[in-house]
């Protein structure tokens, strides 16, 4: 990534970090940035519960529970980094609740 000076007609290449190094947490706020702009994901999505936990016989929680324009369920599992990596087999729990 670069930043573009227009005034100048320069770019500036962005030295690569991760949310973690840039001390942003999961929960407090890469969940709030998409519960309060769900547009960011490229869907016209409403955001229906933040941390939704309705499933019956067990604790699990979901990070945002959604509908898109048709009427379907979305759900939104937010992972900052790779290190979850089972979050396809996560959401797919999720749904066969």
């Amino acid at each position: 990534m670069y930043i573009i000076d227009k005034s100048k007609n320069r770019i500036e290449k962005i030295e690569s970090t991760t949310f973690k190094q840039l001390g942003f947490k999961e929960r407090e706020h890469l969940q709030e940035w998409i519960a309060n702009n769900p547009s960011c994901l490229n869907e016209d999505l409403l955001i229906i519960q933040k941390e939704f936990d309705g499933f019956n016989d067990t604790y699990e929680r979901l990070d945002l529970l959604a509908i898109d324009k048709q009427g379907n369920l979305v759900i939104i599992e937010n992972k900052l980094d790779d290190t979850g990596k089972d979050v396809t087999l996560q959401v797919l729990k999720y749904a066969s609740y």
